[in-house]
């Protein structure tokens, strides 16, 4: 059978798998192998022969995924992991939210504000959407909702916050896009500074005008904010703002590669924890438990992932896109027009993780094919997966959001609260598509 016919056949699997919530890792992991089999099994114009495949498929299993495991630069993944949830169970991350909440109490929409600000700071070390909605959903819903916000506003403001964990560094998503195209991390993670700094602020401009036009949706807090308060909450951000200095400074001067950035932030993050008392045993056990579940659920589907790249070269199925879009002469603005389709498409249903990890090995060489920047690609794709992530019918941060206000909130009005950011969202993805610059102006900086 024709190496291209067994990996299109494979692909529709995958997604049929995907789509019946079979867990990512599994669909890529068995659909790879099978197909690896396949292809050794079946070569083009020959008999079956299964004698022929298991030698070859048995070889790849053993080495792709320990020679991928092991590398040093994806030990990143669970330094980040564990510095966020020191940061969290130090309540480091809710610093930034209590600070803008004091300081924005009498602009109009400011609780929501706040919210998303919050959410831009717990993002800054955590580096996951999920944990920061979780997070944040628990803080600022429930005061929202007792300030007699409108219930969409306050729900919808804090699923797009958590969203902010895809983009703005240092971010999981990142790194293993970073991983797979072999490109710098350390320029990923700056290159998405602006862009995430835009989102940032393209969602409190739609609370600012959402509060405007209904400011009914979002009642004044009657309360008196004194100096001495405003400057003792500021005060406590120190911290976290100390460790995003550290961490992505670090990265831009050159003096940490992001593994060692993460390793230096995990253990000032442990230090400022326990020096400030903010940090018990039983805080650093539990952040420890979660790092090492976030990070056996990542390993595991970038295990499959790594196969399911193995098995795309094998079929040659990039290599033939590439082959058909430069014969047809197609305009570089339509490719990146299905590029966009095909992962708000794919956002509407499937995990952030799976979708880059079953998607780069088609888009890459057709990027490449084009003479386009890696690192401009990545932050394209990290938004795209970043808005995926409150779609409908299936946006992971909602019902997340969700889960944390059981009946308080119905899904419907969690949708139609996110429906208005997504047009913020929108602008901002025109912004980086039509401007490059954006994202490539300070990895320039760094040489």
């Amino acid at each position: 059978m024709d190496p291209v016919t067994i990996g299109l056949i494979a692909l529709a699997a995958v997604l049929t798998l995907l789509i019946l919530r079979v867990p990512i890792a599994v669909a890529l992991g068995v659909t790879a192998t099978v197909g690896i089999f396949l292809i050794f099994a079946w070569r083009p114009y020959m008999p079956f022969n299964p004698d022929a495949a298991w030698r070859p498929t048995f070889s790849l299993l053993a080495n792709s995924p320990y020679a991928f495991i092991t590398s040093y630069t994806l030990s990143t993944v669970p330094l980040f992991i564990f510095m966020g949830h020191l940061a969290y169970q130090a309540g480091f991350t809710t610093d930034i939210y209590h600070a803008a909440r004091v300081w924005l109490t009498r602009v109009p929409g400011g609780v929501a504000m706040a919210s998303v600000v919050g959410c831009g700071g717990f993002s800054a070390i955590t580096g996951s959407s999920v944990a920061c909605a979780a997070a944040m959903g628990r803080i600022a819903i429930p005061e929202m909702l007792r300030f007699g916000y409108n219930k969409a506003l306050a729900s919808g403001s804090v699923a797009i916050g958590g969203t902010l964990g895809s983009l703005i560094p240092p971010s999981i998503l990142f790194i293993l896009f970073g991983i797979f195209a072999e490109e710098s991390i350390a320029k990923l993670f700056i290159a998405a500074v602006i862009p995430g700094l835009l989102s940032l602020a393209g969602y409190v401009i739609v609370i600012f005008l959402w509060a405007k036009l209904r400011p009914e949706h979002a009642p004044t807090p009657q309360e008196e904010m004194t100096r001495a308060i405003r400057l003792e909450a500021l005060k406590r951000c120190w911290a976290i703002l100390l460790l995003f200095a550290v961490v992505i400074g670090g990265i831009y001067l050159g003096v940490f590669t992001p593994t060692e950035a993460a390793g230096v932030g995990a253990i000032a993050c442990l230090i400022l924890g326990l020096v400030l008392r903010r940090l018990s045993f039983q805080g650093i056990v539990a952040a420890l438990k979660e790092s090492a579940f976030q990070t056996s659920m990542i390993f595991a589907i970038a295990i499959g992932g790594k196969l399911f790249v193995n098995f795309m070269a094998l079929t040659g199925i990039p290599a033939y896109l590439i082959e058909v879009i430069s014969t047809s002469d197609v305009e570089m603005w339509v490719v990146m027009g299905m590029i966009v389709l095909l992962y708000i498409g794919l956002g509407m249903f499937l995990d952030p993780i799976g979708i880059i990890l079953l998607t780069l090995p088609l888009t890459l060489p057709i990027v490449e094919t084009y003479g386009l920047s890696f690192i401009w690609f990545g932050v394209i794709v990290v938004k795209l997966l970043e808005i995926g992530l409150v779609t409908p019918p299936i946006g992971l941060n909602v019902f997340v959001i969700k889960s944390i206000v059981e009946r308080t909130v119905s899904l419907e009005a969690i949708f139609k609260g996110v429906s208005l950011f997504l047009v913020a969202d929108a602008i901002v993805l025109g912004l980086l598509l039509g401007f490059p610059a954006l994202s490539l102006f300070l990895p320039g900086l760094m040489g």
